[in-house]
């Protein structure tokens, strides 16, 4: 994503984001509320990412 990109997420997915851009390669979580979104789109874009 360019600097002057924009896109309106949650946060969940947003924090997710945040740590795929810092090179977050493994992630473990449990589902629970609030935070099963973060899981969950980060067992699906990870694997994109070599994680």
């Amino acid at each position: 994503m360019s600097p002057r990109e924009k896109r309106f997420w949650s946060g969940n997915i947003a924090i997710a984001e945040g740590a795929l851009a810092a090179g977050v390669d493994f992630y473990a979580g449990y589902p629970i509320t609030p935070s099963s979104e973060i899981m969950e789109h980060m067992a699906r874009e990870l694997p994109k990412r070599g994680g």
